[in-house]
Order: structure tokens, then sequence, then C-alpha cells
């Protein structure tokens, strides 16, 4: 039996008059890698940003029903909080204009962390985590700038792993990279599944095939509402989906 880390039940979210999201109904289970995959204009990525309520910062915003995390309700807690629990990671890497060091101590100082040989460990655990440590070992206080994309993205990731979160989100985080960057990110996330639970939104079906235990296919309605027509382990969903739009779009007849 699985268990449950992220739930929505009868979720719907509205840019003002327009609903985006129409009764959402999905588990995501814990320290598996979920992927979100579907058309662009699905709602994928509003879907993923509605875990750590990311939504709200867009005027208009309104929702129903109810997301949990660990059973309890995301609306009640305080976003500040939620945001420590849920991490997330973008599509282009956006590293702060800081060195390498203060990138990813930057959240555990912003939680209440001043003791440096603390901060030191946070740092060197999280960078080790993101598989970066070794390249970059040598000059933490070199500006994040200097770092390739790859590197980049991960110095995101570790950024994301150092307040010690209990989800990442991952809006198509190898978009931008190249194959080999890629490859890199992709390992990673199957070492952190292990200590963390993901959920990645991808255009890459290849992608979402190699990485993802479980697999939630969205598509819009007549009304352009983003609905979820199939969720199921990522192997059942590639090889005998239940609804003829699934195998559709996994084999590329349409989007």
């Amino acid at each position: 039996m699985e268990q449950i880390r992220l739930e929505t039940s009868e979720y719907s979210l509205f840019y003002r008059d327009f609903r985006a999201l129409n009764r959402i109904n999905l588990e995501i289970p814990a320290n598996r890698i979920t992927a979100f995959i579907g058309p662009s204009g699905c709602g994928k990525s509003t879907l993923l940003r509605s875990f750590n309520r990311m939504n709200e910062l867009i005027p208009g915003v309104r929702t129903e029903g109810s997301v949990l995390l660990d059973g309890s309700d995301i609306f009640r807690e305080d976003v500040v909080h939620l945001r420590k629990k849920v991490g997330m990671v973008f599509q282009r890497p956006n590293p702060f204009p800081k060195s390498i060091y203060d990138n990813v101590t930057y959240g555990p100082r912003i939680h209440g962390v001043r003791n440096r040989s603390q901060l030191a460990q946070i740092a060197e655990q999280s960078l080790v985590r993101a598989a970066l440590w070794d390249e970059v070992k040598d000059g933490l206080n070199k500006p994040a700038m200097s770092l390739s994309g790859g590197q980049q993205q991960r110095l995101c990731i570790a950024r994301a792993i150092a307040v010690e979160p209990e989800v990442i989100l991952m809006d198509e985080p190898a978009s931008a990279l190249d194959p080999v960057a890629t490859i890199k990110i992709e390992e990673l996330m199957n070492t952190l599944k292990e200590s963390y639970t993901i959920v990645i939104v991808t255009h890459n079906m290849q992608q979402a095939a190699r990485v993802s235990d479980f697999t939630a296919f969205l598509l819009t309605d007549e009304q352009r509402a983003g609905n979820m027509v199939e969720f199921g382990t990522t192997s059942r969903i590639f090889t005998s989906p239940t609804d003829r739009r699934t195998e559709d779009y996994i084999t590329g007849r349409f989007g």
C-alpha cells in the first residue's frame, strides 16, 4: 500500500471567470516520481503550482475543492511554512546573483539558521545530494552565474533541498538543458526520490517514461478547462492506457 503524500479532491482553479482546472481528483504517493503530461495549455503547470500555492501570486485566482499534504489542508497553512515543505525547481535555472554558498544557505538563513558551522554542513550535504559538491567544493564563493546551465539547475535543486522539504516540484527542469545535463538531472531525480516525493511536469514523453513511477495525463475540454483524463503507474499508462485519448497523445497522434 503506497503512502499518499499529496491529494486533491474535486479541485478546481479559476482565473477570475475562466476555469483552468476542472475537478481534479489525484493521489500522489510518497517517495515516488509522478509526471504530469499533456499538450500545452492543459493545466499541468497550474496543477503543479497548486501544491505550493504559487498560483496565488496571480491576481483573480480562486479555488474550489481541497488539496491535502499529509492529510492537512494546504490552504489553512501558513504559506511560508508550506513552501518550506514543498520546494520548487523551475524550467530555467534561476540562481540568485550571489555566490554558490549563499544560494544554498539562503533558505536556511531565512528560516533562522545562523550558526556558521551548521550552515556549512547544510551547504555541503545539499550539494552532495544534488550531485554537485565535487564540481564546486573548491569554489563555493564563486558567483553562481559562472556555472554551466546544468550545474545551475543542480544548484537550484540543492537550494530547494537545503530547507529539508518533503516534496520537490519540478516544472520541466531539463527543457533548457543539453542532453548530457538532462541525463544528470534525470539520474539525480531517481536518487532524490529515496528521500523526497517528486512531482514533475514534462513535455518529453521519453523522459516521463524513463524517470517517473506514476503518470497523470491532462487534457482540456470544450471549455478549455484542464481535466485529468487518466492516472496510474507509468508502465501501465504507456503500455495499456484505458482511454483512447491517452494512447493517441503518447503515440504522437496529437499534441
